[in-house]
């Protein structure tokens, strides 16, 4: 009998689970590509172990892929998952708590063996497979080990490359359970493996065999089908925040006729934007990998100050360590984008997991007075557009940029409507020098347009020979000077070029809600998705609450202190100790509502609604 087929959902959470060799980023990647080409929208949240190369079996080793996909508009990968797929014992045990009363557990029942069941710190003859502490689950054991070996018996690999195979084993019946045609995947993998076409035949193998076994498995009786999702008309591709921050940039130097050069040194989660740069050779980038933090960003400046446009990034460590030539950036006077990609700390701290403690660093992290821009991505699609903005304010205002992603966008994925080239913002850089000549005809490098802004020389051109450093320089003429107050005046000069910034941005909207809300979210950075959602639930259940999301921290958006000043309530939820409340609060004089969180985990949807709810009952109390 053919299992019967259930539309009744219009959004499903799914999440992988096993040891970092499981291939469960590869699984989770893979069936995201699948359902987006399907016409889902989707969000994805991959979550690495801090360790390297954890022991096998170990709570701390765990790897998870969490995914939520669906025919409406998705904005996060949820909250509690529908699905739990565990490779081990371990697996479980770490997720259970997530899984909805009733979801459906897909076991690999080798993985619940004495030994993984020892190691996952579960007592003496206590097996969840078969305690039956399971109960209110829909539990599915099956020996995926056992079966992906026996559709391989008789091939060249090893029982140990065999076992790698097994992740495409559970990928096939998801495919199946949901649905979905494994095709694309089988694209993948000749594409792949076409120099070794004897592990290609393995995992396609293996693939096709748990498709497979969902129709002739008797345990499970329903399949599930989600419609696609009402995506604006678009052509679309999955992308992540790193991804879309690469390509942010190398569109940014292409719209304003510059080279790119990219430098950085490996760090998590940023690594990913200099390996996504490094492929982008045919398009005239140049992707240097330096020797260590300092080295990069000082060769960047070095390359701005030659006429490219130049880019670094880190995380809050190397951060740390760029922030003197940062300094030097802003005496120089000259564009430059600096990408931190945060993650938890202090010091080391959390190297895979996300944060946004950053952001006091990021606005007042370098010696001296020494204003920087200051912008945040909202989520991975939104790091293309913000990217691109960091360029063009960099450029156009002369002036080094810091762009603030975090671990959570930048290895989350969701679909991406990308536009044409034309359709792009141009990017001007200042050229122009006329008038900036003294009565002598001398050359003034630091005279200023109406914006405060300098022109940028290229060196080697003809009579506009200048000096350079990091020394304070005289007003216009760029010489070294220590007059107490030719410094006052640079001083003042710089920060009010910073402000004036803000004539040249958006204007502050809200996102969700009216001006006449009894409570309005503020939201920065990766809070936007479960921000969003939450407010959009609430309004549904009559609730009168509104949401804002911040994307320009330095300067504010001109109309923000005036939109803030209609709401007697505003709640901050924040992945720190309330860094961005004490911004607003000391900028406009108001007072806000800090809501923290500091797990190394992002914010979900029901703690969020729980909170304003909370403030909104004790308010009417």
């Amino acid at each position: 009998m053919s299992p019967k087929i259930d539309e009744s959902k219009n959004e499903v959470v799914i999440l992988f689970a096993g040891d970092s060799g499981d291939g469960i980023q590869f699984t989770g990647g893979q069936f995201t590509e699948t359902v987006e080409i399907f016409g889902h929208d989707i969000s994805t949240f991959p979550n690495y172990p801090a360790d390297i190369r954890a022991p096998v079996g170990t709570l701390s080793g765990v790897s998870g892929f969490q995914l939520k996909f669906g025919s409406v508009e998705v904005f996060t990968p949820g909250d509690k998952y529908d699905v739990l797929v565990v490779m081990n014992a371990a697996a479980l045990k770490v997720n259970l708590d997530n899984l909805k009363q009733g979801g459906i557990i897909i076991a690999n029942s080798a993985g619940f063996d004495s030994k993984n069941l020892k190691i996952a710190e579960y007592i003496d003859d206590e097996n969840p497979l078969t305690d039956h502490s399971l109960d209110g689950y829909d539990l599915h054991a099956i020996d995926i080990t056992k079966l992906t070996r026996e559709a391989l018996k008789g091939s060249e690999l090893s029982i140990k490359e065999i076992d790698r195979c097994k992740n495409m084993f559970v990928l096939g019946f998801i495919y199946w359970m949901f649905s979905q045609t494994p095709k694309n995947t089988l694209k993948f993998i000749a594409e792949k493996f076409k120099s070794k076409p004897h592990i290609a035949e393995a995992n396609a193998k293996a693939l096709k065999t748990g498709y497979h076994f969902g129709d002739t498995s008797e345990t499970f009786t329903t399949r599930f089908k989600l419609k696609p999702a009402a995506l604006p008309k678009g052509k679309y591709r999955n992308i992540n925040g790193n991804e879309a921050i690469a390509l942010g940039l190398a569109a940014a130097a292409n719209r304003s006729n510059l080279e790119l050069f990219y430098a950085s040194y490996p760090i998590t989660p940023a690594s990913e934007i200099l390996h996504e740069l490094s492929s982008f050779k045919s398009m005239g980038v140049k992707a240097f990998q330096a020797e260590d933090e300092i080295a990069a960003i000082c060769s960047a400046i070095g390359a701005s100050f030659g006429g490219a446009l130049s880019a670094t990034a880190s995380s809050g460590p190397g951060i740390a360590l760029k922030s003197e030539a940062m300094g030097l950036a802003v005496m120089l006077e000259l564009p430059l984008v600096v990408v931190n990609v945060q993650r938890g700390g202090p010091s080391t701290g959390l190297p895979t997991k996300t944060e946004q403690s950053d952001l006091f660093q990021a606005v007042f992290g370098r010696n001296g007075e020494a204003p920087i821009p200051v912008l945040a991505v909202a989520s991975p699609k939104d790091c293309f557009r913000v990217t691109y903005e960091a360029c063009r304010i960099a450029i156009e205002h002369m002036t080094p940029v810091l762009m603030l992603s975090d671990g959570y966008i930048a290895f989350g994925a969701e679909p991406w409507s990308f536009p044409n080239s034309k359709d792009l913002k141009p990017i001007n850089p200042i050229r122009k020098v006329d008038g900036m000549r003294n009565e002598n005809g001398a050359f003034l490098p630091y005279k200023r347009n109406e914006e405060l802004v300098r022109p940028w020389i290229i060196p080697g051109t003809k009579d506009l020979q200048h000096r350079i450093g990091g020394l304070e320089k005289q007003v216009e003429t760029g010489n070294v000077s220590y007059d107490p107050n030719n410094h006052q005046i640079m001083t003042d000069l710089r920060e009010e070029k910073i402000r004036k910034i803000a004539n040249d941005i958006p204007l502050q909207e809200l996102r969700s809600g009216s001006e006449d809300a009894d409570l309005l979210v503020v939201g920065w950075g990766s809070t936007y998705g479960a921000t969003e959602t939450a407010v959009r639930e609430l309004i549904k259940e009559g609730v009168n609450v509104a949401h804002m999301q911040i994307k320009y921290i330095r300067p504010f958006p001109p109309n923000l202190g005036e939109l803030l000043s209609k709401f007697d309530k505003i709640l901050v939820p924040e992945l720190n100790k309330g860094q961005l409340a004490k911004l607003i609060g000391q900028e406009f004089q108001i007072k806000v509502e800090s809501f923290t969180k500091m797990k190394g985990l992002p914010f979900n949807v029901e703690e969020l609604k729980n909170k304003i709810q909370n403030i909104l009952q004790h308010a009417e109390a």
